[in-house]
């Protein structure tokens, strides 16, 4: 065969899953009764190379997130990774958008097909809201599995001024009416992620947030958020309420929004240039491949938990 094994970096034995044991009866061995006695065997390995094979869609996610990012033209402001909680509707019928296929898949970015809806219905809302305090209260226990996950109920109103194109946010404390943000937002791209054996489908968005002076005029839109952020290792998952007017005599909306933020944009652009640096440790130069790993996973439970009927504990 001409083809080279797949390169194995010892270093890198940290990062690799254990091996599952086993504890197979063997048919060559049997007891006085004819009955097959149990073999030791070594345990299991990943595959015929001792490694697990890499996720391709985790893979493909941040292959796509560090493109976009590092070929971006705004090279001020902070940038913002998050995945958001929704539905992908098929604009011609209005209902969730189907394909042949049984398992979760990324659309190609150029595919106009679908169009994403974030908001989800009020009782996913409570489901969710009860899901992340009860994981919040776990989190403090000994046995818990992970670090704690810390808590902050926000509310806050956003008021848009300007064309769509060209929109400035300016984000306000609701009790006291400190501004906390004024910046123009500029989208880098969105991957949408299909999702057939579940409830729920999730989008991708890069974007950039850029400081402004705030604006003059009258404002096009504005979003009062009921939010409660919860916060674990380098990520914000942000449940909120949004009620939406265009002006305070219109008709007010109301959404119901779930979506996971990297919480720290200079240490994803860090992460990010060291992305297989050969000179550096290997913790650090996957360090970057390890966030978008945990982000997505963090998404995929999310997703996954989007049903909620059954009672019983979130679902991985």
């Amino acid at each position: 065969m001409d083809g080279q094994p797949y390169p194995l970096d010892p270093e890198q034995d940290d990062l690799r899953p254990a091996k599952r044991a086993r504890h197979t009866p063997s048919p060559a061995k049997t007891n006085g009764n004819g009955h097959a006695r149990d073999q030791d065997l070594p345990p299991l390995s990943q595959s015929i190379l001792g490694v697990e094979p890499i996720d391709e869609l985790i893979k493909e996610v941040a292959d796509w997130v560090h493109h976009v990012v590092t070929h971006r033209q705004e090279r001020v402001g902070v940038v913002e990774v998050e995945a958001k909680i929704g539905l992908l509707k098929d604009p011609a019928t209005g209902q969730r958008f189907t394909l042949p296929i049984l398992t979760e898949s990324i659309l190609p970015p150029q595919f106009k097909g679908p169009h994403f809806e974030s908001n989800m219905s009020p009782m996913q809302h409570r489901h969710y809201n009860q899901m992340l305090n009860n994981l919040k209260i776990s989190s403090t226990q000994p046995k818990w599995p992970s670090t704690p996950i810390s808590y902050a109920h926000l509310h806050l109103v956003d008021t848009f001024y300007g064309p769509d194109h060209d929109k400035i946010r300016v984000t306000r404390e609701e009790r006291t009416g400190n501004v906390v943000a004024c910046v123009r937002k500029v989208r880098l791209g969105s991957l949408n992620i299909f999702c057939p054996k579940q409830v729920a489908d999730w989008r991708i968005s890069v974007n950039v947030e850029i400081d402004v002076s705030p604006p003059i005029g009258t404002s096009v839109l504005t979003r009062k958020k009921d939010r409660m952020r919860y916060t674990h290792e380098e990520f914000f998952v942000d449940l909120t309420q949004v009620t939406s007017s265009i002006s305070p005599n219109s008709p007010t909306e109301i959404f119901h929004e779930l979506e996971i933020e990297i919480a720290r944009p200079d240490y994803l652009l860090t992460t990010m240039a060291n992305r297989g640096n050969p000179s550096i440790p290997v913790d650090d130069r996957n360090a970057y491949d390890e966030l978008i790993r945990a982000f997505v996973n963090n998404a995929r439970i999310l997703v996954r938990n989007a049903d909620a009927r059954p009672p019983g504990p979130p679902v991985a």
